[in-house]
């Protein structure tokens, strides 16, 4: 009697492990936003504590918010009160950059965290995490968003006319303690919050070496990842080098809290355009009224000077000249610039498989540091305005201020092609004398005997 088969059609997989794959990426995302959100929340809070916004009245948890809304590219209005008959003008554009640079930081370490261990890793379940952890950094970002509102009393004086003038109007114009708020924008907090997180996951697959990517992708990690990994260096080269500066000067000068505030807030926004002037790139900018910026003492002098036309809306030129009739140390950011970008072409060049050619090193590198600074430059835009008129009777500047301070952005990222070409090429040519990747210690066998 023959053996008939019993076997039966068999049913399709349970879906356990796509359940469990979905739970574990969503847990392993939510920790990476909450770390991200976290570690921003705990640098801005610093910074303003250092910075004095510990004794505003009521105002401090939605300034710390407002503060972490701007770090992750959101944007907040500024408006103010002055009454039926006075105006009021106030607007604010800046990021702070050592808050965004963190968060930065401690988001894409946590999101590849977990791929550490794969040796290769799905398209499916890179977009998964990338999805997962967008979605869950704009939930978190909109419940930031609707705490960074408040309202301040301002008091605008500094001369006796215009302390006149509010005495006279005051109580007509109900102006007598005018006040400024700020709100967040969503729809443009959300575009960019957007953009900013996108960016940030990118860039850290980008710079990892060690991530498995999807096999499709596999053939640009030699190519892309160790020039990308060489302008992260560098770009942290800066803010390290800022940051021991600002600690002796904390230690040695006097004024601690206020420079540890700018440490806490604003670092990468004065060393990364300190970058951008060594390799020959501008800003421009100027300082009118009673406050300014977080920034050395220089900077600040430049940006009030004007460009000697006498005109009241003119532009100073942040470039090496500029800063070095101020103060002939300036001139020291050139050679910084020249041994930083050659240490990280040389790093580039190590990492790099060694058949990679002289000339494809300063490819590589020439268009790495060229992104890098569009990318950069852009980031240290400030400006922000405060005025007050009444009746008409004075400009809204003359009680209040204005800070301007924007990068001459095609200028810097031609100096940044031209330096990444010339470095790129000279760091490879160092490395050459490097065992790299794809060398071996032992030299190959000789042809058998015949």
């Amino acid at each position: 009697m023959s053996r008939v088969s019993s076997r039966l059609p068999t049913s399709a997989p349970p879906a356990a492990p796509t359940t469990g794959l979905l739970a574990r990426v969503g847990l392993q995302s939510l920790a990476a936003v909450v770390a991200g959100y976290v570690a921003m929340g705990i640098v801005a809070g610093l910074g303003l504590w250092a910075a004095g916004a510990g004794d505003l009245p009521g105002g401090f948890t939605a300034v710390l918010a407002a503060v972490v809304v701007m770090a992750a590219g959101g944007k907040v209005e500024l408006s103010g009160d002055a009454g039926g008959l006075a105006g009021t003008q106030a607007e604010l554009t800046a990021m702070p950059l050592t808050v965004t640079l963190v968060g930065a930081l401690v988001t894409g370490y946590c999101f590849l965290r977990p791929l550490r261990h794969h040796a290769v890793t799905s398209s499916r379940e890179l977009l998964l995490r990338g999805v997962s952890t967008v979605v869950l950094w704009l939930a978190a970002l909109a419940g930031v968003s609707a705490v960074a509102r408040h309202d301040f009393p301002i008091t605008i004086g500094g001369g006796d006319e215009q302390d006149a003038l509010m005495d006279i109007f005051g109580e007509l114009l109900d102006a007598v303690n005018p006040t400024v708020g700020f709100r967040t924008d969503f729809g443009p907090t959300f575009f960019y919050g957007l953009l900013w997180i996108i960016g940030v996951l990118v860039v850290a697959l980008l710079v990892s070496r060690r991530t498995p990517l999807p096999p499709r992708f596999v053939r640009y990690h030699e190519t892309v990842r160790p020039a990308a990994h060489a302008m992260l260096l560098l770009l942290l080269a800066y803010v390290v080098v800022g940051l021991v500066i600002g600690v002796v000067v904390a230690a040695t000068k006097g004024h601690a809290a206020e420079t540890l505030a700018v440490l806490l807030l604003g670092l990468p926004n004065v060393t990364w355009l300190a970058l951008g002037v060594g390799i020959g790139g501008s800003w421009e900018g100027r300082v009118d009224g009673p406050f300014g910026l977080p920034m050395p003492q220089i900077l600040d002098a430049v940006l009030r000077q004007g460009d000697g036309t006498g005109d009241s809306t003119d532009l100073s030129t942040i470039d090496l000249s500029s800063l070095a009739a101020q103060d002939a140390r300036a001139w020291w950011l050139l050679p910084v610039a020249a041994v930083l970008v050659l240490a990280a072409a040389f790093v580039a060049a190590v990492r790099s498989p060694a058949r990679i050619k002289l000339w494809q090193h300063s490819l590589h590198l020439g268009i790495a540091f060229a992104l890098t600074m569009l990318v950069a430059a852009p980031l240290t835009l400030v400006e922000a305005r405060l005025g007050l008129s009444v009746l008409g009777i004075g400009d809204l500047d003359s009680l209040g201020g204005e800070v301007i301070l924007r990068p001459h952005i095609w200028k810097t990222v031609g100096f940044a092609v031209l330096w990444g070409l010339f470095f790129g090429f000279l760091g490879g040519l160092l490395a050459t004398r490097v065992r790299r990747k794809g060398e071996t210690d032992t030299e190959p066998p000789p042809p058998p005997r015949k």
